[in-house]
């Protein structure tokens, strides 16, 4: 089989449209049939639809531990976005290759998967496993999928490296996630009589009112954490309707809020808190109407921090590995918590700048994709001595 270069490879993932909401089936076979060029094993896992599927290869030694190269091949949509080129055909600029998903995040894949020959020829101590996942982009499925299949612990990594973009400096961590969906349950009447209805547009702004009190307290006078921006854990509230036309007294509102919380603090605490205010100050007086009414909340996606100490040996080979002296953390959210939760420790690094991701006319720098490359072979030198 012809050896692929990054950039060749990069061309081949770019091309399919694997948006949330589409299959990635057909990217996921062309992945197969590379690996399968190069001899390389590898199992499969769907989503209960079998739609989709993450892909686990091995690299090395059939052994437990070892370390993950992890990389998701869902991205975010196009619709609404204009974009000088097709998004789904690689083009390069100065320097610069434009397409969907270039950054984020099938640029660190590519890289991943041009690696393999050289991964094949190391001397591998340990193995290496390229872990590629489905629906990062919504909830992450694909990586709770994926730590389902180590359950066994047969084939499961030691360590792991989520190649987010970051620039290629290395991030010991990441703020946590949890987005919530709130229906309030008012009782309609004629906007007439208000007293005889529960108008629920009024009890949801009731609620946003203290979720917006909740983000100065925390602005003001939250926990700390250097190196974060905002170095504090935040609240806020994205999306709201409700109500069908004005002389009718809404039954019905809905809104849609989220924490992103420093790795410490617990969003599901949070959210106990504020049903715990709902059903002190605002819900009796919607009871004492009708007891239907009040506030129902629907967990929608939970993403945990992650953070690693600057002395474990996974930061200190992916600082070797990557010539960096700098570390970061992240307000955003990846994959790493989920596998350090599972007990797998994880750092993110990958080339790219989070800023170009999710954005028409996304693009990542050659020059970066050049410093990926480089970064892989010198973890398979760093596992190799292991």
């Amino acid at each position: 089989m012809p050896r692929l270069t990054t950039t060749e490879i990069l061309s081949s993932l770019v091309s399919f449209d694997t948006t949330s909401r589409n299959s990635n089936l057909p990217l996921i076979d062309w992945i197969r049939s590379y690996l399968d060029g190069l001899g390389v094993p590898f199992r499969l896992s769907f989503d209960p639809a079998g739609r989709k599927a993450n892909l686990h290869a091995i690299i090395g030694p059939e052994v437990t531990g070892g370390l993950a190269l992890s990389g998701h091949v869902d991205t975010v949509p196009v619709d609404g976005q204009h974009w000088r080129t097709d998004p789904f055909r690689l083009h390069e600029e100065d320097g610069r290759l434009f397409a969907r998903g270039a950054t984020d995040m099938k640029g660190f894949v590519a890289s991943a998967l041009a690696a393999v020959p050289d991964l094949l020829a190391a001397d591998l101590a340990r193995p290496i496993h390229l872990l590629i996942s489905y629906d990062e982009e919504v909830d992450c499925a694909g990586a709770h999928r994926l730590v389902e299949d180590f359950a066994d612990g047969r084939l499961r990594p030691a360590l792991c490296v989520v190649g987010e973009p970051s620039g290629m400096m290395p991030i010991l961590a990441h703020k946590g996630r949890l987005s919530v969906r709130a229906t309030v349950r008012g009782k309609a009447g004629h906007s007439s009589q208000p007293e005889k209805g529960v108008n629920a547009i009024h009890a949801a702004a009731q609620a946003i009112a203290a979720i917006s009190a909740e983000a100065d307290r925390l602005q003001a006078a939250g926990r700390r954490e250097p190196g974060f921006s905002p170095p504090h854990t935040t609240i806020h509230v994205g999306l709201i309707e409700g109500g069908s036309i004005l002389n009718i007294i809404p039954d019905r509102a809905v809104f849609e809020m989220e924490w992103r919380t420093l790795p410490g603090d617990d969003a599901h605490v949070e959210l106990d808190r504020l049903r715990r205010h709902l059903a002190e100050h605002i819900e009796p007086r919607m009871h004492a109407i009708d007891p239907a009414c009040g506030f129902t909340f629907e967990p929608l996606n939970w993403l945990p921090s992650f953070s690693l100490d600057t002395a474990h040996p996974l930061a200190a080979l992916v600082r070797q590995a990557s010539g960096s002296n700098a570390e970061g953390k992240v307000s955003y959210g990846t994959e790493a918590g989920i596998y350090q939760e599972a007990g797998i420790a994880s750092i993110v690094c990958g080339p790219g700048d989070i800023a170009q991701a999710h954005r028409p006319d996304e693009w990542i720098a050659r020059e970066q994709l050049d410093s990926c490359d480089r970064f892989i072979r010198r973890l398979a030198a760093g596992l190799a001595r292991a």
